[in-house]
């Protein structure tokens, strides 16, 4: 098992990067969430996941530990492979996600990429007491508002700006300012406004 690399991001596309290590060239798949911590022709780590299939090898790739922890928490429930796991980290943050699972926001988790409803009761009901890790001081999870804004409103809206791909950093203090928006849509384009003065 691989289960970390180091070395230089000589190309990073939408769903993988290559990163030279001493010379060798490896591709990695990840998400969104890392792919946007990364910078051309500079050191990384990236904790890896080896899957050994029929027809060869793929490495998964995270920038942190708690998305690496909550990969390998999504691959463990039945229906719920690589690819489907590492969309759901592309869609979502990890706080997002945990605090659907936890809160048994089917709705938010079936408007991921491969969750229907099946697998999101599955998915509650196999990781609900396994999430315990999501960081509870995250602003996200601490509007004040929570009259004028529900959870799935939050959830939906972090969903969507992780896709564009703006890292959890970004998103929070965004998401923060938008806590008086009362729809969805309203939340993510006063979050984009925020975002677009970074």
């Amino acid at each position: 098992m691989i289960g970390f690399l180091r070395g230089k991001a000589v190309r990073i596309q939408v769903d993988f990067c290559l990163l030279d290590v001493h010379g060798v060239g490896y591709q990695v798949y990840i998400p969104n969430s890392t792919r946007a911590k990364l910078r051309l022709n500079e050191e990384v780590t990236l904790h890896t996941y080896l899957n050994v299939y029929q027809d060869g090898l793929t490495l998964y790739g995270f920038y942190t530990e708690e998305e690496y922890d909550l990969f390998l928490l999504l691959i463990a429930v039945s229906g719920i492979g690589p690819k489907v796991a590492l969309g759901i980290l592309s869609s979502i943050t990890v706080d997002g996600l945990c605090k659907a699972i936890q809160n048994k926001q089917t709705k938010v988790l079936t408007n991921l990429p491969g969750i229907g409803k099946k697998s999101a009761e599955r998915l509650i009901l196999e990781l609900k007491d396994k999430v315990a890790f999501a960081q509870k001081d995250e602003e996200v999870l601490t509007l004040e508002r929570q009259d004028a804004v529900g959870d799935d409103t939050v959830s939906e809206a972090v969903a969507a700006l992780s896709a564009l791909g703006y890292s959890q950093s970004e998103i929070a203090p965004a998401i923060q300012k938008a806590a008086n928006c009362k729809t969805t849509e309203e939340m993510i384009k006063r979050a984009l406004k925020e975002l677009s003065h970074l």
